[in-house]
């Protein structure tokens, strides 16, 4: 399975972006989705994803992004989208997205994911 993803750039507080992450090679609607993101000397954090359509496509975001970013899936066109709206400094990192075929509860941890893209970068200048 690759995953690449899309979408990044330099953008003011407050503007959008839309990330978007193409999945092949394998069964697009079987995997459940992610997206997580690392600022420079920062851990890895879980920033949303979204349960394959078998389990309701039903999305989950971290608490710092609720409310802001959205996560959504085309299963026509194998691609899964983040939008990020009423964007932060604090949200400058690299995204990546992920896939994975874990129970739905274990969504939020990235070691469950075995499947990853290669990150694009985002950046919210003040």
């Amino acid at each position: 399975v690759q995953l690449q993803a899309s979408g990044g750039g330099l953008v003011q507080v407050g503007e959008s972006l839309r990330l978007s992450c193409v999945v092949s090679g394998g069964t697009f609607n079987q995997y459940h989705m992610g997206w997580f993101r690392q600022a420079p000397g920062k851990e890895r954090e879980f920033v949303a994803a979204i349960s394959r359509s078998g389990s309701g496509s039903a999305t989950h975001y971290a608490e710092a992004v609720k409310g802001r970013f959205t996560i959504s899936r085309d299963n026509a066109r194998n691609t899964v989208y983040l939008q990020l709206d009423s964007l932060l400094p604090e949200d400058t990192a690299v995204y990546v997205c992920a896939a994975g075929r874990q129970p739905v509860n274990l969504l939020r941890i990235g070691q469950y994911y075995p499947n990853w893209g290669q990150g694009t970068q985002v950046t919210v200048s003040s």
